[in-house]
């Protein structure tokens, strides 16, 4: 197993994510790809933040994504962990920060891969500006975000304002391991993408 951190100067926020030896490519179209492309949405405009509730799902459609949600706390050494390599098709959800919706950065997190193979995030970096990501929440809630920047950071030149710092806004942000990989050191780099919420959606009871 390798490691890939990153740590907030911000927030004392570190994420290590455990991925496997082998660097994957992507393996799969985009959803809009396979149906001819197009140009993205319009950038749409910020909704207004929602009430704290814990997020159970999430969508993304553009890359075929369809995830259960869990909670990440961090550890004594002040680390994120990614969720169980036993459970690759899950995501994790900083919940000691803000919940997505609320005023402020919402970090959730994926493994790119693991020794058994591709994991959630795989296809991370392949999403587009204006490309939606949907979270559903407790409260029967689903928040709509809508992709601003996709970016790759080199581990040492890791943002931690511009990923984690305070924003008046809901964002959302999306993180997975990426770059070159060295069996020493792990990956080389993250993949982060930055989102605004944009729509509410309630459920019908």
């Amino acid at each position: 197993m390798t490691l890939c951190a990153t740590f907030s100067l911000v927030t004392g926020v570190v994420w290590a994510c455990s991925d496997s030896s082998d660097s994957p490519t992507i393996t799969a179209a985009r959803a809009n790809d396979a149906a001819g492309g197009g140009a993205p949405p319009a950038r749409q405009a910020p909704h207004a933040p929602l009430a704290r509730s814990r997020p159970v799902k999430i969508s993304i459609p553009a890359i075929f994504i369809e995830a259960p949600v869990t909670g990440l706390d961090l550890d004594k050494k002040g680390q994120l962990g990614a969720p169980p390599l036993s459970r690759p098709k899950v995501v994790g959800w900083f919940r000691n920060g803000p919940s997505p919706g609320e005023a402020g950065p919402s970090l959730i997190v994926g493994h790119r891969d693991t020794t058994t193979g591709p994991a959630i995030f795989l296809n991370l970096n392949a999403l587009h500006p204006g490309d939606l990501v949907k979270v559903t929440r407790a409260d029967r809630t689903t928040a709509v975000f809508t992709v601003d920047e996709v970016q790759k950071y080199a581990k040492d030149k890791f943002p931690d304002n511009k990923v984690y710092g305070t924003t008046r806004r809901p964002e959302l942000r999306l993180m997975t391991c990426g770059g070159s990989f060295d069996k020493k050191h792990g990956y080389s780099a993250n993949v982060v993408v930055f989102a605004h919420l944009v729509s509410v959606r309630k459920q019908r009871a």
